[in-house]
């Protein structure tokens, strides 16, 4: 099952544990991504420029706004983009260009829990969504 929980609602929960348990709820935020179906992993749904393999995949709902199905080789690096994913997920394309994402991500201060090449991805996977929604946009 997804985890509909906003940003915030992770931050409020993340910012009480310890550091082991905030590895432990990064990876319980991939765990609950909703399932990529492999037929979507293709090369032109990868993420480039990440360690392990990302893939995201755009849906119009019928509002107009944009879920994105994710998924990645790494339990570690899955949460992270369903951090990544909380800030945007079901929103206007519009709205998706005007959230600072990397502002928002900076509280929960990734570079201190996890490797260089770890976080080095997570521009790319936001410079990804961003274009993803200026073409719907």
């Amino acid at each position: 099952m997804a985890d509909k929980r906003s940003l915030d609602d992770i931050y409020d929960e993340f910012e009480f544990l310890d550091r082991d348990d905030r590895h432990i709820l990064i990876i319980d935020l991939g765990r609950k991504l909703e399932a990529m179906p492999a037929a979507l992993k293709t090369d032109s749904t990868l993420v480039r420029g990440c360690q392990s393999q990302v893939w995201t995949y755009p849906i119009r709902n019928s509002d107009g706004s944009l879920h994105f199905l994710a998924d990645s080789t790494s339990a570690i690096t899955k949460g992270i983009i369903a951090l990544v994913l909380a800030a945007v997920q079901d929103e206007q394309p519009a709205d998706i260009l005007s959230v600072d994402i990397d502002g928002a991500l900076t509280r929960f201060h990734l570079e201190n829990h996890l490797t260089s090449k770890r976080t080095g991805g997570i521009p790319n996977m936001i410079a990804l969504i961003r274009e993803t929604a200026a073409r719907y946009a």
